[in-house]
């Protein structure tokens, strides 16, 4: 076998793998040591060194199931570039010592972000104790989750358990002090929650429905187990996380979140609706959420209407859309999301909406931002049921004929000023 069928051969059983196997995969050496609150240490390479460990990120372009089409790719090298920025953040910004809260996914680190949500993450050591203080805010959602590591770090795995803020003990401003500990302080009188001792980080998700108008909430996160002062880093310790970045991090993370997307093709097939908890991908069993998600795949002029009914009761409800890749496409400048407050609903109390290439004048259109297959997801948050979706492909042209007469349209000038008010909003929330 040559070198180039043999690394053929070896991104072929690669996407084939996907993430079916990923929580049988071993735990990469930084996201055990992250896990345990050890530092790993290398020898520091020449610069040339560590950009070459970058190259075998390009080889991805094969696994995903767009390699011939330049636009996907240079999407893909895009992709690598955001994970080398968020990479900086997370391998030298906080560590289980001396933690601090990370920009998770957001407008910006687009793997799959909730549109409505802003995600922050620190890393910490089930042996430690922890405090987080701050104020809730006014969101629809706020809640903590642990986890075993940091998506990407590691291959995922379920992680443990999820608190809702809303259980938090309040002052009269809205702050709240919480404590998080395999065992509660003898000296600690306030609210606890249990840490595993296997946790790896603890993820703050906040979910709004205005936009800029709900308050987000402040929060600061200390270990108090360990002294405070924070050591400088050895070349030793700089060198090891060059290596897990650039070696590994940069490649993993979108092999993950591609892999995903591409089993889900292979599970489910196209515009196949499917619910789901995505505890293959982290989530814990216990978190009040199901997710109704697809394959979407359509071709210019034609369109997708997406028909649901509604829970009796939710705490809160949104759907969205990912591209190729798996990134959220863009939702600052475009409508590629709803939630129950943007959404207009049916005389009939149903929602509706429309995947297109172009604005069809309905009020839920949902812009896929001239992507033509990528996942659709919606969430079921703390709701008494959770419906199936129906998804069905039509021709543009006759996108009326399959709605409601009396579906809520928009104006070129409403559509602009919704768009306007969706970037003002997210602009106005706290991202970093």
């Amino acid at each position: 076998m040559s070198d180039e069928d043999a690394r053929s051969f070896e991104l072929s059983r690669r996407d084939m793998l996907g993430t079916a196997l990923v929580g049988l995969l071993p735990v990469p050496a930084w996201g055990a040591a992250m896990n345990s609150g050890a530092v790993p240490t290398a020898a520091l390479k020449d610069w040339s060194a560590y950009v070459d460990l970058l190259k075998p990120a390009g080889e991805l372009n094969a696994v995903t199931g767009f390699a011939q089409d330049d636009q996907i790719r240079a999407e893909l090298y895009r992709q690598l570039v955001m994970n080398i920025a968020q990479s900086y953040i997370w391998y030298f910004q906080s560590t289980p010592e001396h933690p601090d809260w990370m920009p998770f996914e957001n407008s910006i680190f687009l793997l799959q972000p909730n549109p409505d949500a802003i995600y922050h993450i620190a890393p910490v050591s089930g042996q430690g104790v922890y405090r987080i203080s701050g104020y809730r805010g006014t969101n629809k959602v706020m809640g903590f989750a642990v986890g075993r590591g940091m998506f990407g770090t590691q291959d995922p795995r379920p992680g443990f358990n999820n608190y809702d803020a809303d259980g938090l003990t309040l002052d009269k401003d809205g702050r709240f002090e919480v404590v998080f500990s395999t065992e509660r302080p003898k000296d600690w009188t306030g609210d606890w929650r249990y840490l595993d001792p296997e946790a790896g980080d603890i993820m703050i998700r906040q979910f709004a429905y205005d936009w800029g108008v709900d308050v987000d909430a402040r929060f600061a996160i200390e270990r108090l187990d360990k002294p405070p002062l924070k050591p400088r880093l050895t070349q030793e310790q700089i060198a090891a996380r060059l290596d897990a970045i650039l070696g590994g991090f940069v490649e993993r993370f979108s092999r993950i979140c591609i892999g995903y997307q591409n089993k889900v093709v292979k599970d489910l097939g196209l515009n196949v609706m499917e619910l789901s908890g995505f505890e293959d991908l982290g989530n814990s069993g216990e978190w009040p959420q199901k997710y109704f998600r697809c394959i979407y795949d359509y071709q210019p002029g034609e369109a997708i209407i997406i028909e649901t009914e509604l829970p009796k009761t939710c705490k809160y409800w949104n759907v969205q859309l990912n591209d190729e890749l798996w990134n959220q496409i863009e939702f600052g400048y475009r409508q590629s999301s709803l939630n129950a407050a943007q959404a207009k609903l049916d005389s009939d109390g149903k929602f509706r909406a429309v995947i297109a290439l172009e604005d069809p004048g309905v009020a839920n259109w949902l812009d896929s931002g001239g992507h033509r297959r990528g996942m659709l997801v919606g969430r079921w948050h703390g709701a008494d049921s959770y419906p199936m979706p129906t998804i069905r492909k039509v021709p543009f042209a006759d996108i009326a004929r399959h709605l409601p007469v009396d579906t809520p349209t928009v104006s070129a000038a409403e559509r602009e000023a919704a768009l306007r008010k969706r970037n003002l909003g997210l602009q106005m929330r706290r991202r970093w």
